[in-house]
């Protein structure tokens, strides 16, 4: 254990050094973009050039800006996107566009981080990349310098080298300064992560707003979503249990024409229709699991899923720690949401193993289903995964999946939950 966390502690630390020459370089760009802002600020009375060339130059800026909030989610701090959406019908260039850009807050929080961010930038990545080099050239460049001056002093050349045994001593000063260097650049890039989030994450006014957009969106794919399932039930019930009952109908009723003339074709049709019944039955019972299977009523989320393990063609494991019950929408959206992963991982990924986690802590559920298998899988190409994300999204749950080719797979939700009250919980069932 303690050899993976030493990978894990150096891992951190390289990715957070090649981190801070990305900052560096990235930090160099808000210069010449600065200039340009102010230039197309003052260019605009000049025969209007500035409605063309701001709209262009806050795109670059939004473009860095972006970069930037991509660079802190590395680090775990997430910077939503605060800017106002374009109203529909407006050009691309010209008034309407230059007015909404110079009216949207959004763009002064970019254009007042410009220069605050390049300093920081430069200092702490610059810093970020001193401390392990400054340890690297103790151990390798300054006994490498010490061992050519030894060679070369036989052909008469001085070097500005003393006392050759104190020149070591640097070795051990070196790995001292490397360690630290590495420790600490995972938190000098979090510190300049949480700097620009000062600048750049949304106010309060435009949390709410982005919310009210959130909730109009969600809102809208949730009443699709019902619609669809309204219409798969009443497509279900047309097309199965509806006909055959209305098969069973004619067929008793011809059995109650022939059962005086012809008793033994009239038996043969009464069996026949027993065999209906009970396959409409049958059908029944699959459609209602479709809306909220009783395994979910009877155990909750933990024993509906690993009933679900347990049915799963790949050998499937199940982590979890989610005792008592949740919400009754919040239960089915959880189980759904880990059957159409695992019916995703038994179709398309090729997979020898699969496993779930489930884990709450305080009022957030923290799903994840992952396998073995040749990954490749993108919410934007699959309807499954893009309607396990509107189906979350409804209860503000997020989903993200991480795939490359050749795998692994891990899906990864989180949803808001609050255990269900005690009459809810007796009424489910449960102990």
């Amino acid at each position: 254990m303690k050899g993976v966390e030493t990978r894990d502690w150096i891992k951190d630390g390289l990715k957070a050094m090649a981190a801070g020459l990305l900052a560096v370089v990235l930090a160099v760009l808000n210069f010449p973009l600065f200039v340009l802002f102010l230039l197309s600020l003052v260019l605009t009375p000049v025969l209007g050039i500035g409605l063309f060339l701001l709209p262009a130059v806050t795109a670059l800026i939004r473009l860095r800006a972006d970069a930037a909030r991509r660079v802190a989610a590395w680090h775990g701090v997430a910077i939503a996107r605060p800017y106002r959406p374009k109203p529909a019908g407006t050009a691309p260039i010209g008034w309407g566009r230059y007015k909404q850009i110079i009216t949207d807050p959004a763009t002064w929080r970019d254009f007042a981080w410009l220069l605050p961010g390049a300093v920081a930038g430069l200092v702490l990545g610059i810093l970020t990349l001193a401390l392990p080099a400054y340890g690297v050239e103790g151990i390798v460049l300054l006994p490498l310098w010490i061992y050519l001056a030894e060679g070369w002093s036989g052909y008469g050349v001085n070097w500005p080298i003393e006392n050759v045994g104190e020149g070591f001593l640097s070795i051990p000063q070196g790995v001292v300064f490397l360690i630290l260097g590495i420790a600490v650049a995972p938190y000098l890039r979090r510190f300049d992560a949480q700097f620009a989030r000062l600048f750049l994450a949304p106010t309060r006014a435009a949390e709410l707003r982005l919310r009210v957009d959130q909730l109009t969106v969600t809102r809208a794919d949730t009443v699709d979503a019902q619609a669809a399932e309204l219409r798969r039930i009443e497509r279900d019930l047309h097309d199965g249990a509806q006909a055959r009952l209305v098969s069973l109908g004619m067929t008793i009723g011809l059995a109650e024409e022939l059962v005086d003339r012809d008793p033994d074709t009239a038996r043969k049709l009464m069996a026949e229709a027993r065999e209906t019944s009970s396959t409409a039955l049958v059908e029944l019972r699959h459609l209602v699991r479709g809306i909220h299977p009783p395994v979910l009523a009877e155990r909750g989320l933990d024993g509906a899923v690993r009933a679900l393990a347990l049915t799963s063609r790949i050998p499937t494991t199940v982590d979890s720690d989610v005792a008592g019950r949740l919400e009754t929408p919040v239960e089915s959206a959880a189980y759904f949401a880990i059957a159409e992963a695992l019916t995703n991982v038994q179709r398309h990924s090729a997979a020898t193993f699969a496993y779930v986690s489930m884990h709450r802590t305080g009022d957030l559920l923290r799903l994840e289903v992952g396998d073995d298998g040749r990954g490749g899988a993108d919410s934007k190409r699959g309807t499954g995964l893009a309607g396990m994300e509107r189906r979350l999204a409804a209860f503000d749950g997020t989903m993200s999946v991480s795939s490359p080719p050749g795998g692994p797979t891990i899906v990864t939700m989180e949803l808001p939950c609050a255990s269900s009250s005690p009459r809810t919980m007796l009424s489910s069932g449960t102990d």
